[in-house]
């Protein structure tokens, strides 16, 4: 089975004010933001990389750009649409602060499925476009790279927060129960059988044993002996 690297951008400017971007155009990574894609780019140095996919929001673009110069020799690199950020409507570009005093807000904490942003999409589409891409790309690597690829999937928070939820076999009103930090790394990888979620939301580690271990097939009673 291949192996994807979920990737959250870097903090925005937006982020560190409190602001729901959205879809805005225009937010980058503030400097803290920079430098936070510049630890997950070392960490994914160590990894034989065979694809970095980017949401193509700017803040997304930008930490693959970080990303790929960490990189050794040349990758493929596309933008796909259907991982980029939540449609949220009329709560685009309003202070998180007041959003929270919104009906809707609890919706979105307690039943997202049920959630729909206003002049935009539900949470319930969000996730059902962004994992049938991952899915999708994940198949198409493998057949182009063998079973040990690895490939890079730069998005944001809810979108990879919906993927790991899909992921785990949880119900879409359960995944406000993970969290995914600015730049963290999720690992995830789609078996025969079942999704294994290796890890989630890591913003440190070393990671050059994905290029040495092999997935296993089955997962390994009592938990398995690990990685060295």
């Amino acid at each position: 089975m291949a192996t994807v690297l979920l990737v959250r951008h870097g903090r925005t400017t937006a982020n560190a004010s409190g602001v729901l971007a959205g879809r805005t155009a225009g937010v980058r990574l503030d400097a803290v933001g920079i430098e936070q894609a510049k630890r997950a780019a070392a960490r994914v140095a160590a990894v034989p990389v065979v694809a970095v996919v980017s949401s193509p929001l700017e803040r997304c673009r930008q930490t693959t750009r970080i990303l790929l110069a960490s990189q050794q020799g040349t990758l493929s690199t596309s933008i796909e649409k259907a991982i980029t950020e939540c449609d949220y409507g009329e709560w685009q570009g309003r202070q998180l602060s007041d959003l929270s005093k919104e009906p809707l807000w609890s919706v979105v904490q307690s039943q997202p499925s049920a959630a729909v942003f206003p002049g935009g999409e539900s949470l319930a589409q969000m996730q059902a476009r962004s994992v049938s891409a991952i899915r999708r790309l994940d198949a198409e690597f493998e057949a182009e790279h063998g079973p040990r690829a690895v490939w890079v999937a730069v998005s944001h928070g809810d979108i990879i927060k919906s993927v790991l939820a899909d992921a785990l076999g949880m119900h879409l009103d359960l995944f406000q129960r993970i969290t995914v930090g600015p730049a963290s790394l999720s690992i995830v990888r789609y078996g025969a059988n079942r999704p294994d979620v290796v890890s989630t939301n890591t913003d440190s580690g070393d990671l050059s044993w994905l290029a040495k271990s092999e997935a296993p097939a089955d997962a390994a009673v009592g938990g398995g002996a690990g990685t060295e």
